[in-house]
């Protein structure tokens, strides 16, 4: 097993992570004990971009719908942001350690601007693609951009192991929280558009402005960290000691999330809308039940893995969400499938937390950044083959095909990692 040093790297990033009278009352009321307060700052980030992220998976497909884009674009402009994401996630994984995280976290801040304003200003297929592919678009239900390790690893260092799975637990209920009001926010153009005088389509836009305004939030947010201590940065490899185990779970890790690109949420709202008639407001209180059911699931997964365990709580809480997705592609009417697919997200993210929390427990301190980012390259690379192969199946006519090859990956990736990791356990 990898060396660890149970805290102390994190004691050395940080100054006094633990101590709960040095943080401000937000700090206490929000924050697990044993983080340092400056991990407050990347759960309002996570805030921010869920919400924009949980708007943006509604309303793309009918915003590329509205722009004279068939259902193939749709798939191929979702493919390429998490191609995009992907390779950007690469360059953090192999330069990263090199260069102060507060940079990188303001370079991708910077990223986001220029990305909503390019949705919002372009109109054809071919422009939007390099956009989608360079920018920080997410159409999935999960959080793949290239935020995601830089903050991971920030996070890891500003706790101390025992609250570590806690600390990732309120991350990710932030980001599914958040998500599912802009769920909801997907609604607004339906609003904005008389009171504004302007079209549905001009409305729609006005949301691709909120993204970059959030954007530049964020430049000011990330632009406040603290720098962590100089022996953070003082890496001269990205990833050493724990190499093999960062690549068998890379690998496994891809599996599961080419298996979620066939159901991204831009994708399963077309789903709904093309089979069932879904309208854009319904889809989006859809989402939003969705999404405040796994944000709650969040929470759960932390006394769930005490009692059970990292990977036991990763494993028996997938499957069944995956038989749910099956079981919802032969739906009869709208009520059961919405009632299957609610099931499905009150159990598919309890993995979320305890997932990170396992990967940052393998390694070592020092190889965080790398392992948080290599883990989720695979991930990214292998979602973003799943909307464009979604796409073409929707365009063929098989529209429950998609759910139910999603349904049967998932629960091949949840045996294989369990029969690969059971006998590896955390030690820190």
């Amino acid at each position: 097993m990898p060396y660890h040093v149970d805290g102390t790297f994190a004691m050395h990033t940080l100054k006094d992570p633990v101590a709960p009278n040095s943080r401000g009352w937000l700090a206490r009321q929000v924050l697990p004990t044993g983080v340092h307060a400056g991990a407050l700052p990347l759960l309002v980030g996570r805030a921010l971009r869920g919400f924009c992220d949980g708007f943006i998976a509604v309303l793309l497909p009918a915003y590329l719908l509205a722009l004279g884009f068939a259902q193939l674009a749709v798939g191929l402009i979702s493919s390429a942001t998490l191609i995009g994401s992907a390779l950007a996630t690469i360059l953090v994984g192999i330069l990263g350690h090199r260069y102060p995280q507060r940079r990188l976290l303001v370079l991708a801040a910077a990223l986001m601007v220029a990305t909503g304003i390019g949705f919002a200003g372009l109109s054809s297929l071919w422009p939007l693609l390099p956009v989608a592919f360079v920018g920080t678009l997410n159409p999935s239900s999960g959080d793949v951009s290239v935020f995601l390790p830089l903050e991971q690893a920030r996070l890891a260092d500003s706790s101390s192991s025992d609250a570590r799975t806690a600390l990732f637990a309120r991350y990710s209920l932030t980001g599914a929280f958040s998500a599912a009001v802009g769920a909801l926010a997907a609604a607004l153009p339906g609003w904005l558009a008389p009171q504004l005088g302007i079209s549905f389509l001009s409305a729609m836009r006005v949301m691709f402005m909120i993204y970059a305004l959030t954007g530049v939030a964020l430049w000011f947010l990330y632009a406040r960290i603290p720098e962590p201590h100089p022996h953070a940065t003082s890496v001269r490899v990205p990833l050493g000691p724990s190499r093999r185990i960062v690549t068998r779970l890379a690998l496994l890790f891809s599996v599961d999330a080419f298996a979620g690109g066939l159901v991204v949420n831009s994708l399963l709202a077309l789903w709904l809308m093309q089979r069932f008639g879904l309208s854009l407001g319904a889809a989006g209180q859809f989402f939003f039940s969705a999404g405040m059911l796994a944000a709650g699931s969040q929470l759960v997964a932390v006394p769930l893995s005490r009692k059970f365990g990292l990977l036991n709580t990763m494993v028996f809480t997938h499957i069944p969400s995956s038989l749910c997705l099956i079981a919802a592609a032969f739906s009869p009417s709208l009520v059961a499938a919405l009632a299957l697919l609610l099931v499905r997200s009150a159990l598919s993210q309890m993995d979320v937390p305890t997932r990170t929390a396992y990967v940052m427990a393998v390694v070592t301190p020092p190889e965080r950044p790398a392992a948080a980012s290599l883990t989720a390259v695979p991930r990214s690379l292998a979602s973003a083959l799943g909307p464009t192969l979604a796409g073409a199946l929707f365009a063929m006519g098989w529209v429950g095909a998609p759910l139910v090859a999603c349904g049967l990956l998932k629960i091949a990736y949840d045996l294989a990692l369990l029969g690969t990791f059971r006998r590896i356990r955390p030690v820190d």
